[in-house]
């Protein structure tokens, strides 16, 4: 039986401020209408009946069920990850319970969730390769025919042998322009994908053989995991003391059963603003403008608008990026340095690395609009038949106007609605929570008050989503 294990890891920093840490590149849509995650789950239809598991950071948990939803898919699992470790223990614990639940001979399809395929079906053709080499116990990475001298990836050099699985000769780290060229033009180096295509056991198998100690760490992980609502979560105990590192270095480098599948499908790994440029059609001047974007005499650009309008005269290979707190602005030949830039603002504190200024909940979504010395607005989104938790706050009170939509309130003993133009007032200490029981999305504008504004001055009582006294 095949099971396609989806990593949805990462937090896509050279993507920033687009892509942020709690709202990364995978569940963003980059190319299309729908995200990355969503995209990677579509192709899987061609596979068949089959159910994804999703291993994810429990931070994003509800953005995957909720993406998930959006398109009607049901995973297997939803695995939580408290810790990132890289992703030979994500899919050693994907693994064990594919095995748990579908026996030994379940095989595993391992994707990223956040990579660009735009032939689906030459993808499923290598996959099909890839299916017949792993049923004779080899260990397969898909290995993508080469377009250009790219530095940004790492090779695979394929061995002799018919195909079209070929004996992997070696793996070769990010190269430089010159020795790329070279790779280019010999015809025996692929890009490294970072998919993979084997059964569960045998990787399992050479995991205890090349790093016990990750394997003792994942299993006792998922011994220990517990349900929660649709997820399952892993322990942080067990799961942090597992070794961090890839299936390349934990298992493909070492195995002498690895082979290589060559993929020619579109493939990207959308992991630079220079990537998505080239992923996406150009005007007749080269140029790929996204939202309220004018030019004026440039070139070779990206350029992104959130809202705002964005203009640009006399620019050539440049990218703007526009979102509601934050611009950027580099070369293109220097994207690859955005990670450097968003390093300097996490060590300076600053939370636009970490958060939009509109944030999903599992309700819905809040943006801040407007904030000063003891005061901030936002403007709450809450979906048909969702619930804010029950809960009140020590440091502030809130004014609650409903914009449109039903409001249903409760207000310490009182439960009563509010319509649109209609507004109540929350004192500091008052248990309260906002429902939706209509069938169209409830905008809400929140007032606070108070000495303390912090996300974390929340008591919570009760809570549909399983969350705890913390922020989220």
């Amino acid at each position: 039986m095949l099971i396609p294990v989806v990593l949805s890891g990462g937090s896509g920093t050279r993507l920033w401020p687009l892509s942020r840490e709690h709202h990364p590149k995978q569940f963003l849509p980059l190319v299309g209408r729908e995200t990355m995650l969503q995209d990677t789950v579509r192709r899987l239809e061609g596979l068949g009946p089959t159910k994804p598991i999703i291993v994810c950071h429990e931070n994003h948990r509800f953005i995957v069920a909720e993406q998930m939803r959006q398109i009607g898919a049901e995973p297997a699992a939803i695995v939580l990850e408290p810790v990132g470790r890289n992703t030979a223990p994500a899919v050693a614990v994907a693994a064990l319970a594919a095995i748990r639940s579908a026996g030994e001979e379940a095989m595993l399809l391992v994707l990223p969730a956040d990579h660009l395929i735009a032939d689906v079906p030459a993808f499923l053709q290598a996959v099909q390769a890839g299916l017949a080499a792993a049923a004779e116990g080899r260990l397969v990475t898909f290995g993508v025919v080469p377009t250009a001298p790219e530095t940004g990836y790492g090779y695979i050099r394929r061995g002799a042998g018919a195909g079209p699985a070929f004996p992997i000769a070696e793996f070769v780290e990010k190269p430089d322009a010159a020795r790329a060229a070279q790779y280019l033009a010999s015809g025996d180096y692929l890009w490294n994908s970072g998919m993979f295509l084997f059964g569960a056991r045998r990787y399992l198998d050479e995991l205890a053989r090349f790093a016990p100690a990750m394997l003792e760490a994942t299993t006792a992980a998922l011994d220990a995991a517990t349900r929660d609502l649709d997820f399952l979560r892993l322990p942080t105990a067990e799961f942090a003391r597992c070794p961090s590192d890839s299936i390349d270095y934990a298992v493909m480098e070492k195995t002498h059963d690895a082979v290589v599948v060559a993929l020619d499908a579109g493939w990207s790994d959308v992991g630079s603003w220079s990537a998505l440029h080239e992923a996406l059609p150009a005007d007749a001047d080269g140029n790929v403008s996204r939202g309220d974007v004018v030019t004026e005499d440039s070139s070779g650009c990206y350029l992104y608008s959130s809202g705002r309008l964005v203009t640009a005269v006399g620019l050539r290979d440049h990218v703007v990026i526009e979102t509601k707190d934050a611009v950027m602005v580099a070369p293109k030949a220097r994207v690859q340095d955005v990670k450097n830039l968003v390093a300097k603002l996490k060590a300076a504190g600053r939370t636009e690395t970490t958060l939009h200024r509109e944030v999903a909940r599992p309700w819905g979504s809040y943006d801040s609009v407007d904030s000063g010395q003891r005061f901030q607005v936002k403007r709450l989104t809450v979906k048909p038949g969702a619930t804010l938790s029950l809960q009140m706050h020590h440091h502030r009170a809130e004014h609650w106007i409903v914009v449109s939509g039903t409001a249903k309130i409760t207000c310490g003993d009182r439960v009563f609605l509010l319509s649109e133009n209609e507004s109540t007032y929350i004192p500091v200490g008052a248990t309260h929570r906002i429902e939706n029981p209509g069938r169209v999305p409830l905008h809400v504008v929140e007032v606070q008050s108070g000495s303390y504004l912090g996300e974390d001055d929340i008591v919570r009582f009760e809570d549909n989503y399983g969350r705890s006294n913390t922020v989220g």
